[in-house]
């Protein structure tokens, strides 16, 4: 279908149809809550460690939501439009600054401040670019039992978060709280009934329905409190250079390789997008520009104090489970994450919601989104290779992030990477694995088994 024939339809199931706001509004919406905690906790974790003032912290806090706004809109309309080379990938995901970057950005800025981990970051956007440039030449190695194997990986990973969030968030003072349990469980089994038994705008918008219910019992209980909304200004514009920028070699390295992982989690989220909305598998344009938007949104990111982003996940999710792909819908969400950039207020409100609400609502989405990695895994045959390479990286990534001090007699950079995440293992072992053992076919192998068997027959 032709953009300029298929911009008449108003379905939210079309790539480029243009829903009614009313209907677009609450699934753009559902979206922006889905992402919002995870796309500036990063920033009140740094602005912690460092010590900075609360202005400062501020400032972080607002340029996560400025160039979280920046860097889907690039996605959402690539520069470049439907050329091969592009800076975006035209496909309907949400951007926001990576969680899987926070162990690393913690050590570089402890070493060398916001400073260094910016410069680091500017480095590492390029790296992501180049990467992106020369993706088409190395898509072949990204079969889908590489990206399938990612994309579990993800959605294996976000459950402890899910389950924390659930539990209140980690650090809180009522962790774990019978509360926090009520409130969370609530929200689950309001998304599950709007998803498996409503129909229209409330199975569509399930999430959001979700984070509605369990927001109201939360403000019944007594677990919400709007004194950071009276704090927050009004109106703020982005200070570009604010915190400096400055190199050091070995940030630069480690920031370098976490950007070449973590291209490699881009490749499994838009393929998990494409997968799980629009039932094909992303383009080799789509690809490389997915993974230079994401490069270039960090460089002008590394300028205004916007940390690392990376696609999201549980947004992914989001679209894999009610298919909505519109990208109109996905551009509300964009303007109003990029609204909150300018205007604290906005972003406060948000900030509202309970992390038990979030937990509860999001669980079901990362659940979707493994069930999306199983999908493509299971594209390709289940022979005795492939079981064994998905099995083994799964294996890796989860067991050794599950037990980081199993690596504490290795330099502190191994650990500062391989730790922080089970998808940065998952990947590179799937990856190289891949490569190295011999590609064989089920039939291949139970030939192999026979004349194994008929030899010891003879023998």
């Amino acid at each position: 279908m032709m953009e300029g024939k298929s911009t008449r339809s108003n379905s939210v199931f079309d790539l480029y149809g243009r829903p009614p706001i009313t209907r677009a509004a609450p699934l753009g919406i559902q979206h922006v809550l889905a992402m919002l905690v995870g796309n500036i906790t990063p920033a009140i974790i740094l602005a912690g460690a460092v010590g900075l003032s609360t202005g400062e912290s501020t400032l972080l806090i607002q340029a996560a939501m400025f160039i979280a706004g920046i860097a889907t809109l690039l996605q959402l309309y690539p520069i470049g439009g439907k050329s091969n080379f592009r800076i975006g990938s035209g496909l309907p995901v949400i951007m926001g600054v990576s969680f899987a970057y926070v162990p690393t950005v913690l050590s570089i800025a402890n070493n060398y401040g916001v400073a260094g981990v910016l410069g680091a970051q500017l480095i590492g956007g390029i790296v992501a670019i180049i990467v992106g440039i020369f993706i088409k030449p190395l898509r072949k190695f990204f079969p889908p039992i590489v990206s399938g194997t990612v994309v579990l990986t993800i959605g294996l990973s976000l459950y402890p978060i899910a389950i924390n969030y659930m539990a209140g968030g980690v650090g809180a003072a009522n962790y774990g709280s019978l509360k926090n349990w009520a409130v969370a469980i609530v929200t689950l089994v309001v998304v599950l009934i709007c998803n498996n038994f409503t129909k229209g705008i409330t199975k569509l918008a399930s999430v959001l329905m979700g984070i509605i219910a369990g927001y109201i019992l939360a403000l019944a209980l007594g677990m919400i409190s709007f004194s950071g909304v009276g704090d927050a200004g009004l109106v703020a514009i982005p200070r570009p250079l604010h915190f400096g920028i400055k190199f050091y070699p070995t940030a630069i390295i480690t920031m370098s390789i976490m950007y070449v992982v973590n291209s490699i989690q881009a490749v499994g989220d838009l393929s998990a997008t494409t997968a799980g909305g629009l039932d094909r598998e992303p383009t080799d344009s789509e690809l490389s520009g997915g993974i230079i938007g994401n490069g270039t949104a960090s460089i002008l990111g590394s300028l205004f104090g916007g940390l690392p982003t990376a696609t999201y996940s549980q947004n992914v999710g989001i679209v894999a489970m009610n298919k909505v792909v519109s990208k109109f819908v996905l551009l509300l969400a964009a303007g109003t994450i990029l609204l909150a950039g300018f205007i604290p207020k906005v972003g406060a409100i948000m900030t509202t919601i309970p992390q038990s609400v979030l937990g509860g609502a999001t669980i079901s989405v990362f659940a979707m989104i493994t069930m999306t990695g199983i999908k493509l895994i299971t594209q390709g045959e289940m022979s005795t290779r492939n079981v064994s390479i998905v099995g083994l990286a799964i294996a890796l990534g989860m067991g050794i992030t599950t037990v980081p001090g199993a690596l504490e007699q290795f330099p502190e950079w191994v650990t500062e990477i391989f730790t922080s995440s089970p998808v940065i293992i998952s990947a590179i072992v799937v990856f190289f694995l891949n490569i190295i053992v011999p590609k064989k076919t089920i039939d291949e192998e139970k030939k192999e088994r026979q004349e194994i068997a008929d030899k010891e027959k003879i023998s």
